[in-house]
């Protein structure tokens, strides 16, 4: 895997992946940003939020779940002093779906957590993670 920050100006860089895509990082304006993207530490929240929603969506399809929406709202703390990790991550699961059976997406979730999310492993060894979730009938 690759990956290319270039510097733009002030504290604007763009992220390019190896699979050619592009997004613009930048700093609020009490940092020399403009407010113009995500922080870099959003961007590790999100990669983390995207990486074990993908891993539950899978392990739902391939339980035969009839999922039809799936929402991860993520909240984290970082610690007080430098460096200003991710001291804990709350993962919150809103799974949509027709006849969704609990303890599949129980399961699901802990798979991720526990086995097959790169993302919330790698940040769980800073961070305290915990998951919860909640299932709507569609």
């Amino acid at each position: 895997m690759k990956a290319r920050v270039k510097w733009v100006q002030d504290a604007t860089m763009l992220g390019e992946s190896g699979s050619g895509h592009a997004v613009v990082m930048d700093g609020p304006p009490e940092h020399g940003g403009r407010n113009l993207g995500v922080r870099p530490m959003e961007m590790l929240l999100l990669g983390m939020g995207g990486c074990t929603e993908f891993d539950v969506l899978s392990i739902l399809r391939k339980s035969r779940q009839q999922v039809t929406d799936c929402v991860v709202e993520l909240e984290a703390e970082r610690s007080e002093s430098e460096p200003k990790v991710f001291s804990r991550i709350h993962a919150h699961f809103i799974v949509t779906g027709k006849g969704l059976n609990e303890k599949h997406v129980s399961r699901a979730i802990s798979l991720s957590a526990e086995k097959y999310c790169s993302a919330s492993i790698m940040l769980g060894q800073m961070a305290e993670i915990t998951h919860d979730y909640e299932i709507h009938d569609a």
